[in-house]
């Protein structure tokens, strides 16, 4: 199975793409590990990578794609993948088609994780993290025994800066201007299928099961 995770930020990727990877076998792939893949080995689009990150600077998405090629369509490629964090915007979704196309390769699903706004401030802002050994806790849906103690480690809990309400909405105003187009992209040319994320990770896995297994 190959497959695209869509999503705003907040809106549980990461749990559900390891539970996806563990219910099928496949694994999880993210920009972020192909970059330092790329790097780590040297390899020439690693260091034209590594050039611009040096710099704080955006890396290309001809040089993301390419990475995304070395990574995909290699002797040794997994079989099966989520690639969650990619594409992030229509140019790279059409690269990525391309690739697939010249490959002879195609997508079986575009996974569209959805939820409101609201309720995704509301879950981002009640994160709390643990300063000694960085335990995440949520005061929602999973609260520590003791108020503003880490139950691990008795160390002070606090509100990171990209868990404040403030952060948290231009994080979504952000993945609306320059992500969600990707979802009218991918209604029109692959299997894009939508799951209301708004219930508990064990509601939400139960959605995706359904749709994935038919």
């Amino acid at each position: 199975m190959k497959m695209i995770l869509l999503g705003p930020p907040g809106v549980g990727k990461g749990t559900q793409a390891q539970r996806i990877c563990d219910d099928f076998g496949v694994v999880q792939i993210s920009t972020g590990d192909m970059l330092r893949k790329g790097v780590k080995e040297g390899t020439p689009l690693g260091k034209k990578a590594e050039g611009f990150m040096s710099k704080g600077e955006l890396v290309p998405d001809d040089v993301i794609l390419g990475l995304i090629g070395e990574t995909l369509f290699a002797d040794d490629a997994p079989k099966g993948y989520i690639l969650d964090g990619f594409p992030r915007t229509v140019p790279q979704a059409e690269g990525l088609k391309k690739m697939f196309e010249d490959n002879n390769e195609k997508l079986d699903y575009v996974l569209l994780l959805e939820a409101p706004s609201d309720l995704i401030v509301k879950r981002l802002s009640a994160r709390r993290s643990c300063k000694k050994c960085n335990k995440v806790y949520n005061l929602v849906s999973m609260p520590p025994k003791t108020e503003g103690k880490c139950d691990v480690c008795d160390g002070s809990l606090y509100q990171r800066v990209d868990d404040k309400e403030e952060t948290i909405k231009n994080r979504l105003d952000i993945y609306k201007n320059q992500t969600e187009p990707l979802v009218d992209f991918y209604s029109k040319t692959e299997n894009l299928v939508s799951v209301d994320s708004t219930g508990s990770p064990e509601e939400v896995h139960k959605n995706i099961l359904k749709v994935l297994k038919g």
